[in-house]
């Protein structure tokens, strides 16, 4: 790596000077093609700054063509930028008040709801319990009641708490049930989806297969043969942001029984309905195929580091096997956590806050980008929107102005489970949890200039 130094008193964004650092380094011959940058952890450590700084940056010279990321190696030099929209689009001024990075990237908590003296009574009351003498390889039990109350009050569904596995989140539960599955399995998973839940897959030594999404979700007429799974995300589907209806979900169950499939049905914004009450989980309509997954990550925080898995018998029981044998399993005090808030019923008053905030945080985002003629696409759900893009082209060139407008936005293509067939639809997968309400409303417009410079 070249020096850098990056002046934190100018008006111009830090990402902006890091890429812009970089740029130069390229074109000088300083950094050769075929060298290998930093991760974004490491280069934000050395020099200081956020990892959204450093991320911004490499997007931005990913999406110019001066560097190129290569899955499970990292980010390395390419040369010269190509012509094209990408390297020549203009770029908006960038306004005084977006000197510091805005991350409108789709995938994180709302943080400012959070009420901080429920949290800190939360983590008070997990420290009044007495340490743990050995591994628990379940979960610990008031947080099975918490789950079991959680499940039946916003989801409908009713289980008993000896059904309630706890798992380190999303991800970390399906990397263990990789791991049971037998060598050369294929796994099917969402394209575009979750790129987390498919590299826990790869991780596990398991073949993923991409299947087909369209406005309804996963399309189950062309899931191919063959799989012993298929992940999927029916609430809200990730990243375009549809619910599967429930004559689709009827159709996967079937499919599941009559193949011999599990179905992870990963409960992706499931509590974070705003226009209706949510369709019946997957777990309620096939309880002996299907392996409901959640976690406290979007609706709380990953600090709590934690989840919940309910799976059929004889699944459950060879996952704590396994934990058993290996001494893998969850931390505890998350799980604690979770139920004191759970208990105290600041859970439910958070989640009641959430509701409300991220509702009009969506209003915001939809207004703002109408009016600058710009729709967007998905359920009243969640906490992304999807902004559609004539292609592909179109995509990188947004990201890239976008960085240099002081805006982390992320693209549809970095979600594509593999390539193939499938629809190559284009656009911004657009978070709007993670910013304070005041910066979002000050992004937004900036955004919206962005959306149109951008033909």
């Amino acid at each position: 790596m070249p020096p850098v130094v990056l002046d934190r008193a100018a008006a111009r964004p830090l990402a902006v000077q890091l890429a812009d650092a970089l740029r130069t380094a390229a074109a000088g011959g300083v950094l050769r093609p075929g060298d290998r940058l930093p991760s974004t952890r490491e280069l934000a450590a050395a020099l200081r700054v956020s990892r959204t700084v450093t991320a911004a940056a490499y997007d931005q010279l990913v999406a110019e063509g001066w560097a190129a990321g290569r899955q499970g190696a990292g980010t390395f030099v390419v040369g010269s930028a190509p012509a094209g929209p990408a390297a020549s689009a203009p770029r908006p001024r960038v306004p005084a008040q977006l000197a510091s990075v805005v991350d409108l990237r789709a995938g994180s908590p709302c943080l400012e709801v959070l009420d901080r003296a429920a949290w800190r009574r939360a983590w008070r009351a997990a420290g009044d319990l007495a340490p743990d003498t050995g591994p628990e390889a379940v979960a610990d039990p008031g947080f099975q009641a918490a789950v079991t109350g959680h499940l039946l009050r916003h989801r409908g569904l009713p289980v008993e708490p000896s059904a309630v596995l706890a798992t380190g989140g999303t991800s970390a539960a399906v990397a263990e049930i990789a791991r049971l599955l037998p060598a050369g399995s294929r796994v099917g998973v969402e394209d575009p989806g979750y790129q987390r839940a498919a590299g826990a897959l790869r991780a596990a030594g398991v073949e993923v297969v991409p299947c087909p999404v369209d406005d309804d979700g996963l399309v189950v007429d062309a899931v191919p043969d063959g799989l012993v799974a298929v992940y999927c995300t029916p609430a809200h589907q990730w990243p375009l942001g549809r619910r599967m209806p429930a004559a689709r979900r009827v159709a996967l169950v079937a499919r599941a029984r009559a193949e011999g499939w599990w179905v992870l049905e990963d409960d992706y914004d499931g509590e974070l309905r705003y226009d209706v009450a949510p369709l019946p989980l997957l777990a309620a309509l096939g309880p002996d195929v299907v392996v409901h997954l959640g976690t406290s990550s979007k609706v709380v925080s990953p600090t709590l580091g934690t989840g919940w898995l309910v799976a059929p018998p004889e699944l459950r029981a060879d996952l704590v096997a396994a934990r058993t044998a290996t001494g893998n399993r969850p931390a505890r005090a998350g799980q604690r956590v979770l139920a004191a808030l759970a208990a105290s019923g600041d859970l439910a008053r958070h989640l009641r806050r959430l509701r409300r905030e991220l509702a009009e945080r969506r209003e915001l985002v939809v207004a703002e980008l109408a009016r600058a003629g710009v729709a967007v696409g998905g359920d009243p759900a969640g906490a992304h929107v999807l902004v559609p893009l004539r292609d592909r082209a179109a995509e990188q060139a947004v990201v890239a102005v976008a960085a240099g407008s002081g805006l982390a936005v992320d693209g549809l293509d970095r979600h594509r489970t593999g390539p193939g067939p499938h629809d190559p639809a284009a656009g911004l997968v657009l978070g709007f949890a993670a910013p304070a309400r005041a910066e979002l409303a000050r992004a937004l417009p900036v955004l919206a200039g962005v959306l149109s410079e951008v033909p």
